[in-house]
């Protein structure tokens, strides 16, 4: 992977990462017409260079992050689903899923199809919490548990968490900022993990493959988290759903096939 393709992956992940496309996803589609073959570098990488992505949260959110002690003990309890499932089929992910377009393509399609109909049933009423701070333990539980299932590349994390958050009874901007900042503690365990499996073993070259990569994606994410917190206010997540959709099937007739 020379230092154009790692630009260009960086401003996919910055992009998608906290919209509900799913932003490994995105990474493996690119990396095929991209023509990078799937190495357990570029599996590291596209696991790494989120934590960019999640810095942004960290840059924009930052008076939250650390002055509510009372969030953060719910961003944990969100996170241990994750943790656990993580944990335990780290190498099925990294193995099979990882670098996988089939499993991509499905869970891109069939996850858009299920955001329309979700989306279509929604209705935000007067009384769904408006404030992160309003979520409780079981909702921030169960969010986490949405969440679990985005470990399969396609689902994305942040649908998954923005959909079970708006079913628990969150406002839009409410599950979506809870969406961001459960990214923080999701997005370090991922990171730490594979840098531990993979026992730091990177070359200089793709330390500063790594470096290029944390930059783009975050000085992107700032832009992308602005516009998406902006675009909820005053739209459905249906537009998302469709893209998923005519992305699944554009990439399986042109590429695939």
């Amino acid at each position: 992977m020379d230092f154009a393709q790692t630009v260009i992956l960086s401003i996919v992940e910055g992009l998608t990462e906290f919209l509900p496309i799913s932003s490994t996803g995105h990474l493996i589609l690119t990396t095929d017409i991209l023509r990078i073959p799937q190495t357990e570098f570029i599996k590291s990488f596209e696991i790494i260079i989120q934590l960019g992505a999640i810095l942004a949260v960290v840059f924009l959110y930052w008076k939250k992050v650390v002055t509510s002690f009372k969030l953060w003990p719910k961003l944990i309890i969100a996170f241990i689903p994750t943790g656990i499932v993580g944990l335990a089929i780290y190498k099925i992910i990294k193995d099979l899923f990882l670098g996988n377009s089939y499993v991509t393509l499905f869970a891109l399609f069939l996850g858009g199809v299920i955001l329309i109909i979700l989306e279509k049933i929604y209705k935000e009423q007067d009384h769904h919490l408006s404030k992160v701070e309003q979520i409780s333990y079981n909702q921030a539980f169960l969010i986490g548990l949405c969440q679990s299932i985005s470990v399969i590349p396609g689902v994305s994390r942040a649908g998954a968490t923005i959909m079970g958050g708006l079913f628990l009874g969150l406002k839009r901007k409410t599950a979506v900022e809870f969406s961001f900042l459960l990214a923080i503690p999701t997005m370090l365990a991922a990171t730490g993990l594979d840098l531990i499996k993979s026992g730091f073993s990177f070359t200089s070259g793709e330390y500063n493959l790594l470096i290029v990569g944390l930059l783009g994606s975050f000085i992107t994410a700032v832009f992308a988290v602005k516009f998406f917190l902006k675009f909820v206010q005053t739209h459905t997540f249906i537009p998302f759903g469709i893209y998923r959709i005519v992305l699944a099937i554009l990439f399986w007739l042109l590429i695939i096939k």
